[in-house]
């Protein structure tokens, strides 16, 4: 641009240049022209009979003129003067050279208007203009084209290795087709780093599901010992308080290591996706088993889900799970006399989309993007939980490629969209 601009400003002093050079130039010709003239037919064909001879065009935009010179000069010059003819100033570019005729020295003077140049400036700067401005279109289209074709395996890597690619990843990673060594380097790159947060991956999720599978046996024989010491006679009435305690947290942790290898299965694709459930039933019966809590808190309930609404190919009690962990936390953090709206739509791409809305406590917004963690916590409330019931709820979502989101605002309540795929 700097350079354009430079070209813009310094466009009207090129012009005239231009214009001065080849006038110049066209001087030269009629000069050689008029001296083979002078070679031809003799000077006299000019003076005839007189010293001098000046010989103007009708609107005097040009002229010819001989006359005789001093031996001394010795003139070949062009340049810009001023003459007076028949009472007009007038600026002429002139050409001055002297020669020797019949031993006698004469100047010769052709002459053009600078008017009859400078007619011309406006229309080369206009045409220079217009030019300049194809060029500049037409380089910088070739421009975009050429990087565009240079930078094609950059966007090939970023459309098979970052974009349209989802983790865990499942396909082999293929070479993109570059002689660039550098896209190359990238590329290999990419696809190791790839490999090694699929090994880790993996790796962590065998752990998750060896470590709870493993951990339920211990965790069966201490709850069956301590049932055994509740049934012995004798025990104390404060041994047998410890003991409940104790079952408590042990029955805590059953419900963890359950949890985490529920997500653990989930993860590793151990369910089958293949029926079909009507929605509108499915939330019936969810309620029908968790209906005494909301008899507990007087929450009120408002079902809004189309009697046609029907999921295919989807695991049913995976989606049973799913909608029972988030109806559960919506009466675990509302509040008393609240309400929860379950609602069902159709989008006009052919998706279904269920809102579930609460009168809550609500979630801190910096919180909000870590709720589907597992063991988040937030900072409102010792009761909140282990944060697993999310973690379970965002598995089973990514496992039916269910796109969840959440918007919550404290003291008003929270509201879960998920939208399933048509």
């Amino acid at each position: 641009m700097v350079t354009v601009l430079l070209f813009v400003l310094a466009l009207p002093y090129l012009v005239k240049e231009i214009a001065n050079q080849h006038t110049n130039f066209m001087l030269r010709q009629q000069q050689k022209k008029v001296m083979s003239i002078v070679d031809k037919n003799g000077l006299d064909y000019y003076l005839q009979g007189e010293n001098n001879y000046g010989s103007y065009t009708l609107l005097k935009e040009e002229f010819v003129a001989f006359s005789p010179s001093e031996a001394k000069n010795i003139i070949d010059t062009i340049k810009d003067s001023q003459r007076l003819i028949e009472g007009d100033t007038l600026n002429y570019r002139i050409l001055s050279a002297t020669f020797k005729y019949a031993n006698k020295n004469y100047l010769l003077e052709i002459g053009k208007t600078t008017t009859s140049i400078n007619q011309y400036n406006k229309p080369l700067q206009r045409f220079a203009l217009y030019v300049l401005i194809t060029l500049i279109a037409v380089t910088v289209l070739i421009d975009l084209t050429f990087m565009r074709v240079i930078i094609r395996p950059l966007s090939s890597i970023i459309k098979t290795k970052l974009i349209n690619n989802e983790f865990p990843f499942r396909t082999a990673q293929t070479p993109v087709l570059t002689s660039t060594t550098d896209f190359k380097y990238l590329d290999e790159s990419l696809a190791q780093l790839m490999n090694q947060i699929n090994e880790a991956f993996y790796k962590e999720r065998e752990f998750t599901s060896n470590a709870s599978h493993e951990l339920m046996t211990p965790i069966t024989i201490l709850q069956n010992k301590m049932e055994n010491l509740l049934d012995q006679e004798g025990i104390s009435e404060e041994s047998a308080i410890a003991i409940v305690e104790m079952m408590k947290t042990v029955d805590r942790l059953k419900n963890i290591t359950s949890s985490l290898l529920l997500i653990s299965r989930i993860e590793n694709e151990q369910y089958v996706r293949k029926e079909n459930i009507w929605l509108l039933q499915l939330f019936e019966e969810i309620i029908e088993e968790i209906g005494h809590r909301l008899e507990d808190k007087n929450i009120g309930i408002v079902l809004a889900i189309p009697a046609d609404a029907e999921l295919r190919n989807v695991n049913r009690g995976l989606i049973y799970q799913l909608f029972f962990n988030l109806i559960h936390n919506a009466i675990k953090f509302n509040q008393k006399d609240g309400k929860i709206i379950i609602k069902g739509d159709m989008l006009p791409d052919g998706r279904f989309k269920v809102t579930l809305s609460d009168t809550g406590i609500g979630i801190p917004k910096e919180d909000l993007p870590f709720i589907f963690n597992r063991f988040m916590k937030t900072n409102l409330n010792s009761q909140v939980g282990y944060g697993l019931g999310l973690a379970i709820v965002k598995s089973i979502a990514t496992y039916h490629r269910i796109k969840i989101s959440v918007e919550s605002e404290i003291s008003v309540g929270t509201t879960f969209s998920l939208v399933f795929a048509s």
